[in-house]
């Protein structure tokens, strides 16, 4: 069973895709894209996945082999009224049908044939607009973060951070004693689009470490060996 994850990190996708070459390829990219990823081949499997899975994002072939996507999104829809679905259509769908799919409820509406790197922007998007905007202030034991100012203080004293090391921050603050993999680092502060052999994270999660240090925020900045960082052990 597929559980719920905060964003960002292996995000929960339910996809319900009838063809199962078409439901392989976007399993492959997508979890290579960083979320984890369900896939159903009917509208009886989506609901009931939805369901046990409580997904972050429902993505719903249309048509499915035992009812239609407009349906399914309703009836999701009626039991979570916060997770966005995308509709994905093989191309026989007229404005009305559209219409009716976002009355109940669908998010956004893609015809096929289309490009996964669009699929992909739409997916961010609505998740995006469906996820509540960071706090301006960001405080984790002696650390304090102000995203609008730009200002990191430890203990009120300020500490002058480049730009990565800024955004870098700001992720692990967010979860200060959560573990993030470096491959969702990557993605989310760099804008890496796969994995990369790369000591990116590492150098700057040094620097990080030692700026902060220096400035009286002892034992921070914590490598977990072969997974990631987390800010601190525990509050």
């Amino acid at each position: 069973m597929l559980a719920s994850h905060a964003m960002g990190d292996g995000q929960a996708l339910l996809l319900a895709e009838q063809e199962p070459e078409n439901r392989s390829f976007l399993e492959r990219h997508l979890t290579n894209d960083g979320f984890d990823v369900v896939g159903v081949a009917a509208a009886g499997e989506a609901l009931v996945a939805a369901e046990r899975a409580r997904p972050d994002v429902v993505l719903l072939g249309n048509p499915l082999p035992d009812g239609s996507a407009v349906d399914v999104c309703g009836r999701i829809r009626s039991r979570d009224r916060r997770v966005p679905v995308i509709v994905l259509d093989a191309g026989g769908a007229d404005m009305i049908d559209r219409l009716r799919a976002f009355d109940r409820g669908c998010d956004d509406w893609l015809a096929r044939p289309f490009d996964y790197e669009e699929l992909l922007a739409r997916i961010r998007a609505v998740l995006r607009r469906a996820s509540p905007e960071p706090p301006e202030r960001l405080e984790a034991g002696a650390i304090a973060v102000d995203r609008g100012t730009r200002r990191v203080t430890v203990a009120g004293a300020a500490v002058a951070l480049a730009g990565k090391e800024f955004e870098l921050l700001c992720k692990l603050a967010s979860d200060p004693t959560r573990v993030f993999p470096k491959e969702q680092l990557l993605r989310e502060v760099w804008g890496f689009r796969s994995s990369a052999r790369t000591r990116t994270v590492d150098s700057h999660a040094s620097r990080l470490r030692r700026k902060l240090a220096a400035a009286g925020a002892a034992d921070c900045v914590l490598n977990v060996w072969g997974v990631g960082y987390k800010l601190l052990e525990e509050i």
